[in-house]
């Protein structure tokens, strides 16, 4: 979506027009209230409110930063590409570095600096959709928004940093070390109290783009929920659902939501139920790369959640066995739970929370054993392994029988040899055997 210079959002912030020429009917200034009452984008885009044009004195209690395009090109060395961190719908995402000289009461820390991009998926909307809901909400489990730019066409937020990237990077990357099982339920359990706090707020938000990417995580696997340009004020009152243009991510979105429009906290439940269900199979909700039966988890995957003879089909294997059974079938269950097509049979996110946080107590994880079936294929092949291995003890007897009886002072030349070979066939010699590991 192409960020436009007229439109209904520049009449809310009149400064995200041209850079110096400011509309003289626009100039008053909305007071802050006495105590904090957060705003909807209800109250924003109400024709008979007048907001001032900076949004850290519109919003109450957001305490933003306005940065400008200029501040920002030096925090991130001119954007450079050694700062990229990654790309989404919004825009491109790169790291940097505020000095504690660039404004009084901003602390030098490392930031992450999102542009949109004028021809991405998302525009001025959603751009100020973030502003709005982040620069409101506090809580330990959504990322902190520091503050923003808005300076002719260019938008962009200056976000706290996330050194471990998001969940979906940490539990699909390719050599990436697997994830642990107590920081999976760590991270489910993070997540899961951010979506509460959003429903269980005065003014209910939906969060509805619930995703592993959109999951940011810490040093020590907090899990913070970013990304907000989707969300959307919840029902209020005798409301019982908001009826909204069907948005989202593929793989994620609640059935209900999908056929009719209608969103409601349910639908943000269901998003985390995949999520969930990601964290305990280490799969994509949407793999093309898998057989045809595998490629949709949900389809794949839950009706086995519910059999605890068929779990350990399901679980990531790179968690090597090294899980709390209890656990598993607890976070299981949940899962079966909160994918259920009938709304009002999914638990409430603050029932969700409940549930996790006894999980990160259980001590049954197993220290070492688990069984290891070798392929057929490598069956075959330590079988001949072991036929070599005979055969050199054949021709190692043989050859010591020859020395013994004619070289008494030579040493056989295959004794080396002999004594690799050996250690190779004693190596691959395995079958199928009870693979030990030691935490």
């Amino acid at each position: 979506m192409a960020v436009k210079k007229n439109n209904v959002w520049s009449y809310i912030i009149p400064a995200c027009g041209k850079k110096e020429r400011k509309p003289k009917t626009l100039q008053k200034v909305l007071q802050k209230p006495t105590s904090f009452q957060r705003l909807s984008l209800l109250d924003l885009s109400n024709p008979i409110s007048v907001f001032s044009e900076d949004l850290s004195i519109s919003l109450p209690g957001s305490k933003l930063h306005v940065f400008t395009r200029l501040e920002l090109k030096v925090i991130t060395q001119n954007f450079s590409s050694s700062n990229f961190i990654g790309e989404g719908g919004f825009g491109p995402v790169h790291k940097g570095f505020i000095d504690d000289k660039l404004r009084p009461g901003l602390k030098a820390q490392p930031v992450a600096v999102k542009l949109l991009d004028p021809d991405g998926l998302q525009g001025h909307k959603e751009w100020l959709t973030e502003v709005v809901f982040l620069g409101q909400l506090r809580h330990p489990n959504l990322v902190k928004l520091i503050g923003y730019c808005c300076e002719e066409d260019h938008r962009l937020l200056v976000y706290e940093y996330m050194p471990r990237g998001s969940l979906e990077n940490q539990l699909f990357r390719r050599y990436s070390v697997s994830l642990p099982w107590s920081a999976r339920m760590k991270i489910a359990l993070g997540a899961a109290k951010g979506l509460a706090f959003l429903h269980e707020a005065e003014k209910p938000v939906i969060y509805r783009d619930f995703k592993a990417s959109n999951i940011l995580l810490d040093s020590d696997y907090t899990a913070k929920l970013s990304d907000f340009g989707l969300a959307i004020d919840g029902p209020e009152g005798d409301e019982t659902h908001v009826s909204t243009r069907v948005m989202g991510t593929q793989g994620y979105a609640a059935p209900e939501y999908l056929m009719t429009g209608h969103l409601t906290s349910m639908s943000d439940v269901y998003s985390f139920g995949v999520v969930l269900l990601e964290l305990l199979t280490g799969r994509k909700s949407v793999d093309k790369n898998r057989p045809p039966r595998e490629q949709k988890l949900i389809d794949w995957a839950r009706p086995m959640l519910n059999d605890q003879r068929k779990l350990s089909r399901i679980m990531d294997p790179r968690l090597e066995g090294m899980y709390s059974e209890k656990g598993v079938q607890k976070a299981a269950a949940l899962a079966y739970q909160c994918l259920s097509h009938r709304p009002k049979q999914r638990p409430t996110m603050r029932a969700v929370v409940e549930t996790l946080e006894p999980l990160l107590d259980f001590d049954d994880i197993l220290e070492g054993t688990f069984v290891y079936t070798v392929p057929e294929s490598d069956l075959k092949r330590e079988h001949r392994d072991s036929q070599c291995k005979k055969k050199f003890k054949e021709m190692n007897g043989q050859h010591n029988h020859y020395r013994r009886h004619h070289h008494p002072d030579r040493r056989s030349p295959m004794s080396a040899s002999a004594i690799h070979s050996d250690s190779d066939a004693s190596l691959s010699y395995r079958g199928q055997i009870n693979v030990l590991h030691s935490r």
